[in-house]
């Protein structure tokens, strides 16, 4: 059994997991990514209970959604909110499926993120926490959100900046339709595990030092961190949710880079 030192990254699969066709090849992937999550717990004495995994759905068909629903998912990850919303108007019959945003978010996109979403874990400006609080107050609902982190220094990744992070948490409070539950972060996409690892020791540094003078209201129970290709080390560091796309649903049909031109990568 790797040590959380040696653990690696597999990122040398992604764009090659087979694509599911039934219900049955999701309850293989999801066992073989649940026996994952778990030996990754043990590595390092974590209950797998602690950790959530968010199957993510982005390109995806409808049918898809349908299997997952099928194999008893019941909250699903998209990055394009406008993808999310015609997911979740086409799958109205499907009840207690939620829907969570987890990609960047536009000031003009809110609405429907107001509209679908159980979950954002995307926030990285007052301007989008402006427009979603307007949109919220609107719609008479509240939203789960998760303030994003640029951990990784990369100019082609969203997020704030670690040192941003302590006066956005102050102004958070001013917006009573998000109710702030935690921090989340990409990870490099490289196959050099120190380097992935790093990122997430980051978040969970952060997330310590925040502690200490977070607003009353603000809470910081989640680390939503790690994908296809590196959840094992997020856990190891942490993790309470990752976001898995890939290794539960198959390749894309399309690259990230095709799918979202202009916009930073982001690898489930």
């Amino acid at each position: 059994m790797p040590t959380p030192e040696t653990t690696a990254t597999r990122h040398d699969q992604h764009g090659r997991y087979a694509q599911v066709h039934s219900v049955a090849d999701i309850h293989r992937n999801l066992a073989i990514v649940q026996a994952r999550i778990q030996a990754a717990c043990i590595r390092v004495g974590r209950d797998p209970a602690q950790v959530r995994l968010l199957p993510v759905s982005k390109t995806q068909p409808d049918a898809v959604v349908r299997l997952a629903y099928a194999a008893g998912l019941r909250m699903l990850g998209e990055n394009k909110p406008q993808e999310a919303l015609r997911k979740w108007e086409a799958s109205q019959d499907l009840s207690g499926l939620h829907w969570s945003v987890i990609g960047h978010l536009q000031t003009n996109k809110a609405k429907l993120v107001a509209r679908c979403a159980a979950e954002f874990q995307a926030l990285d400006s007052l301007r989008v926490a402006e427009a979603l609080e307007r949109r919220l107050q609107a719609e008479g609902r509240a939203l789960d959100v998760l303030v994003q982190v640029n951990t990784s220094g990369e100019a082609s990744k969203y997020g704030l900046e670690p040192a941003d992070v302590p006066a956005f948490m102050q102004a958070l409070p001013a917006f009573s339709a998000l109710r702030v539950r935690g921090l989340m972060t990409l990870a490099m996409f490289s196959s050099e595990a120190e380097r992935v690892r790093q990122c997430f020791i980051r978040l969970r540094t952060l997330r310590e030092q925040l502690r200490q003078s977070v607003p009353d209201g603000i809470a910081l129970d989640e680390l939503s961190m790690g994908m296809s290709g590196d959840f094992e080390i997020a856990i190891e560091e942490g993790a309470s949710v990752v976001r898995v796309g890939q290794a539960l649903f198959g390749a894309r049909a399309v690259p990230d880079s095709h799918y979202w031109p202009g916009e930073a990568p982001a690898h489930a």
